[in-house]
């Protein structure tokens, strides 16, 4: 039997005229959109040949294509999805499964809704008489390619903007809640790094940020290094900070009247009006099909005022998202304050669907107000129909911060404990750039930021927009290194060149410098950058005996890792990150770094699930 169906493969390829794969290897996982489960059995196809691959059990699956060449995912019950081989040997994709399809199934598992709200959410949760599954097709993520290992001889120079959110980390959050692993575009490791404060050194002259250097063996590597890059901004006190004309705009459409979105938005809303000075103002604008004003613009000793109309506001219709932000910007110009922290802070869900809501028009919006000083914080709501990939953009571009709040716990640490950070900027345009020596780094790879890299002159272009950072901000960044000598897979190699010869990069050595670490920052109100720069030593300080905060710093990059299935994980382990992770919590007042401890045991237990 068994040569029989070998017999009849053959004649089957023979038939079709299946070609042979050439190119170089692309490989990855195919997941289901939402529950982010293995899916077996789906067709990966280069488009326009015969060459084709299946997943398998675990939704893995291996092919040979050429760069340009388009690969076609699909199989019966989920929509097909076609992606550019581009530079990457790694393409994760997520299939999503046609509403219809989800419908059926529902009349013939006799399922019933788990909640009866109104809107995309309706359709989320369903039971069935076996188990309760969870459909998520309408969220996106921009996608990630991850960063790759850079040829000191070739890259010397690393470049990225300092604009760090932890929006991702409490989405991830979320999604391990729910007994789900998230979809691998979602977890943005520098931002699950940067989710955590640590006792980092301030500036002690008039620089507004300081940095720190620490150089260690990597956990996941021991023939590899990894640097750890910090920068500490300046704490000023509460009432120190400049006068506030902050502009509320909120989003409530029909799909934000689920209890995991208005509901928290308002208690979110109702914390920072409490956080409110006497010299502050406040205005509020709501959109739905379309925008209003819901106050107009009011003084800080007004709270209860301010409080009864955030309590009033109701969800239904469609979502002005573009007519609500136009709105909020004129009423932050008519009550601009010069020096002074003029913000729109946004809580939506993201899904703008009526009017000026394209991605290009609300960045031309937002770069044209930006110019005059008036800066766009977002708070994220909810789940379903969550449009981080939006969102995440519009901050950018607004010279604010981005969050992600799931639950009234993270809206306290976001508004009332980081309330400096989070809204009034110290420093903006931060960009950092690091120059590795050849005598020391062979080879190097920055931890995620895969969405602020900038090119090796934007460092000195101070039209290019760099990061902001707030009062007491702290921004981390991870690079792991492979020293010179070390035999690595990741180097990589090329051939000598046949028409010029190679330029010898190593000549002037330096022996007391592995890299030079320079940043760039603005005042809040000036135009033109100040630089600072700072010399990394290259004697590596063995794991045990670095700072706490490195350690566990390491212990969430190895985390975010694993649970991307990042193809740099290496010899990444669940149960040695959580136990350095409990030997680094240190006082841990607020408990997140506990609750770390316990998503990664909660994400190990996921994983082994899906393997």
């Amino acid at each position: 039997m068994k040569a029989n169906l070998i017999n009849a493969w053959w004649i089957l390829m023979i038939f079709f005229g299946v070609q042979a794969a050439t190119g170089k290897p692309i490989s990855g996982y195919v997941r289901e959109d939402g529950s982010n489960l293995p899916i077996a059995e789906v067709t990966v196809q280069i488009k326009g040949k015969a060459v084709k691959a299946l997943t398998d059990k675990k939704g893995y699956y291996q092919i040979k294509a050429e760069e340009g060449e388009v690969l076609v995912f699909s199989r019966s019950g989920f929509n097909s999805v076609e992606k550019a081989v581009d530079k990457s040997s790694r393409m994760d994709v997520l299939l999503s499964r046609p509403e219809s399809v989800i419908a059926r199934e529902m009349v013939m598992h006799n399922t019933v809704p788990m909640t009866a709200s109104v809107g995309a959410d309706a359709k989320m949760y369903v039971r069935t008489a076996h188990r309760a599954v969870y459909f998520a097709p309408t969220e996106s993520y921009k996608g990630i390619n991850e960063n790759n290992f850079l040829r000191v001889t070739k890259t010397p120079l690393s470049t990225f903007a300092a604009d760090v959110d932890g929006a991702s980390y409490s989405n991830v959050r979320r999604y391990l809640n729910q007994g789900q692993m998230p979809p691998p575009d979602a977890v943005r490791v520098e931002e699950m790094i940067n989710y955590f404060t640590y006792d980092l050194e301030g500036p002690k002259n008039a620089d507004p940020v300081h940095v720190t250097t620490e150089l260690t063996q990597a956990p996941w590597n021991s023939h590899h290094q990894l640097m750890r890059i910090a920068l500490k901004a300046k704490d000023i006190p509460t009432k120190s900070l400049p006068a506030a004309n902050f502009v509320f705009l909120i989003d409530v459409s029909g799909s934000m009247s689920s209890s995991n979105k208005l509901p928290l938005v308002k208690s979110s809303y109702k914390m920072l009006v409490d956080q409110l000075r006497d010299e502050d103002r406040v205005a509020i604008v709501t959109y739905a099909g379309v925008a209003n004003v819901a106050l107009e613009s009011t003084a800080g000793t007004q709270k209860r005022k301010i409080k009864d109309v955030i309590d009033g506001l109701g969800a239904s219709g469609g979502t002005a998202g573009g007519a609500g932000l136009t709105k909020a910007y004129q009423i932050a110009r008519d009550h601009f304050v010069k020096k002074g922290n003029n913000r729109i802070i946004l809580a939506t869900d993201g899904d703008f669907n009526i009017g000026e809501s394209s991605d290009s028009d609300m960045e031309r919006l937002i770069s044209k107000e930006r110019e005059h000083g008036i800066s766009l914080s977002i708070l994220g709501y909810g789940m379903g129909n969550y449009k981080d990939s939006k969102l995440e953009l519009l901050a950018n571009k607004g010279h604010g911060n981005y969050a992600y709040i799931d639950n009234i716990s993270e809206a306290r640490k976001a508004i009332v404990t980081e309330f400096g950070a989070s809204l009034f900027t110290v420093a903006k345009d931060v960009k950092i750039q690091v120059e590795f020596n050849p005598q020391f780094v062979q080879s190097y790879r920055l931890v995620g930021y895969e969405h602020n890299l900038l090119e090796a002159e934007d460092f000195n272009n101070d039209e290019k927009l760099g990061g902001d950072m707030g009062v007491g901000h702290n921004v981390t960044a991870l690079y792991e290194i492979v020293p010179v000598g070390v035999e690595s897979n990741f180097s990589g190699s090329v051939d000598d060149l046949k028409y010029q010869k190679a330029e010898n990069k190593v000549g002037n050595r330096n022996s007391k410098e592995l890299a030079t670490v320079k940043f760039r920052y603005k005042e809040p109100d000036g135009a033109k950058s100040k630089l600072v720069s700072h010399i990394v030593a290259p004697n590596a300080i063995a794991l045990t005996q670095v700072s706490q905060d490195f350690r566990f710093a390491t212990a969430v990059a190895e985390f975010g890792m694993l649970i991307r299935n990042s193809a740099y994980k290496q010899q990444a382990d669940f149960d040695k990150l959580i136990q350095r992770a409990k030997e680094a919590k240190g006082r841990d007042e607020e408990g997140y770094r506990s609750e770390f401890i316990r998503l990664a045991q909660d994400g190990k237990a996921l994983w082994k699930v899906q393997q």
